[in-house]
């Protein structure tokens, strides 16, 4: 049977000249720098009321909704038009690299434990409610990209540091559209491999991801950069399955095989058990589990109380789930690896329910909160000397009939359990060769476990953070 040609958004019209234009991420580029400088401006010297700051309003309402609009719909758009990255390539034009990153920081390990703390920062110090302290976060961003990227070659920053690129890059595997080879043969004959070595003064990839061995999104911050550099035009942006490079097997360039590399597995335990402990941060149990705490240890500590939640959530919660779940495995298949070896070969699995979490949780705020934007903008041009005072602040309905909201939730978290069951089950057959299928029964009811709770925290009345009422 002859395989139907994937669709390129690349040739499409408009799009193809988009795509091959040197500076198209440049202009995607500039607005949200532009966006970015406004809200460091407004969160340090304007109000610091929450829903009146662009800053919070934006970032935590906003970005976030559109951030996993655009993942599943289309995909990383975000890191293809990263503001951060502006700063750090007009610098590198005066400042060249000198160093190589470090052998033994070439994993994941850094990243992962960066957005633990991210996590725990977001809680601590209430970043949501806080336009100092995000404006803070946005500049201490552009700060590390700069300095890291203009001292080592490549873009180590976006590969194995920044918490917010690992989390695009995760739920970037179940995005429609990967940038991808065009014709596998024409790059057999290629001789100057430009998408990698790059050539003239247009860089290949810096994330080091050969395009013949690549495979889907993980690690692809979508920059074009390879897209440039090929001199026969055979790299565009294909349509494709979401979620089949869960299936996959193959060594990734760049990676390698991902069922084999623990560091990857912490990545992942931490953004997918992540969702379902930033939900539980929102909903009034969690206080009442505080104040046990502080009954029975006679501790108020807020950090204590905290790194309490976050050992639970993210330590011995999935370590009794995994751990229990990879020792039943291996009894009932009669496999025997070691339990981090197969809870690493099943990790990947747990992406699809993690993301339907994010996309669930972030989905409420933003159709709650949409119109917060509209008192942030008549504040600002208030500020700039012009009238809006007809433009209403109190009173504003959610974006769609709220009654819709918590339907589209669960069926999110379906949808998210299906694609989990459906991975675990193929990572089940091909380890057992089908003989074994009872050995999926321990990973069906972790997903199950999960399902329940990420449907049961959506079911709690949620903290309108950031949002006025009313």
């Amino acid at each position: 049977m002859q395989q139907i040609p994937a669709i390129d958004l690349l040739k499409l019209p408009g799009l193809r000249w988009l795509g091959r234009w040197r500076y198209a991420r440049f202009a995607l580029q500039l607005p949200l720098f532009a966006l970015a400088m406004l809200m460091v401006w407004d969160g340090l010297t304007g109000a610091q009321l929450a829903p009146k700051n662009s800053a919070t309003v934006i970032v935590w309402v906003h970005y976030r909704g559109f951030l996993m609009l655009a993942l599943l719909v289309v995909g990383n758009l975000f890191c293809m038009a990263c503001p951060f990255m502006l700063p750090r390539n007009l610098a590198r034009r005066i400042i060249k690299p000198r160093f190589k990153w470090p052998t033994w920081l070439r994993n994941k390990w850094l990243a992962a434990g960066l957005l633990v703390l991210f996590f725990f920062a977001y809680e601590r110090f209430d970043l949501w409610a806080s336009p100092w302290w995000t404006a803070i976060l946005i500049v201490s961003y552009f700060a590390a990209a700069l300095l890291i990227d203009s001292s080592f070659q490549g873009a180590p920053f976006c590969k194995y540091v920044c918490p917010l690129g690992q989390f695009n890059m995760l739920s970037s595997t179940l995005s429609p559209i990967e940038v991808a080879v065009r014709q596998p043969q024409r790059c057999q004959t290629c001789a100057t491999k430009d998408c990698i070595v790059g050539r003239d003064d247009q860089p290949g990839c810096e994330l080091w991801l050969f395009q013949p061995k690549k495979v889907g999104n993980l690690d692809c911050t979508m920059c074009l950069d390879c897209i440039h550099a090929c001199p026969h035009d055979n790299i565009g942006l294909l349509a494709r399955v979401p979620g089949q490079e869960l299936i996959s097997l193959q060594p990734r360039s760049g990676i390698g095989k991902i069922e084999e590399r623990s560091d990857f597995s912490l990545l992942m335990l931490v953004f997918t058990w992540g969702a379902l402990l930033n939900a539980f941060g929102m909903i009034s149990p969690v206080y009442s589990f505080y104040n046990w705490l502080t009954t029975q240890f006679a501790i108020t500590s807020e950090t204590f109380l905290l790194s309490v939640v976050f050992i639970l959530a993210l330590v011995i919660e999935p370590v009794v789930l995994l751990g229990g779940a990879a020792w039943l495995f291996r009894r009932i298949s009669g496999h025997n690896e070691r339990l981090i070896a197969i809870i690493n070969r099943f990790m990947k699995g747990f992406l699809p329910i993690g993301i339907a979490m994010w996309t669930a949780h972030y989905a409420f705020h933003f159709i709650i909160g949409f119109w917060t934007i509209l008192p942030v903008l008549r504040s600002l041009l208030a500020e700039a000397g012009i009238n809006f005072s007809w433009m209403p602040v109190t009173g504003l309905s959610p974006l769609v009939p709220q009654a819709m909201i918590y339907p589209f939730q669960m069926g999110m978290i379906l949808l998210g359990s299906v694609l989990s069951a459906v991975i675990t089950w193929q990572t089940t057959t091909t380890i057992t060769k089908q003989r074994q299928r009872w050995a999926w029964l321990p990973w069906a009811l972790v997903i199950v476990a999960m399902a329940g709770s990420a449907m049961w925290l959506l079911s709690q009345p949620m903290d309108m953070r950031g949002i006025l009422e009313g």
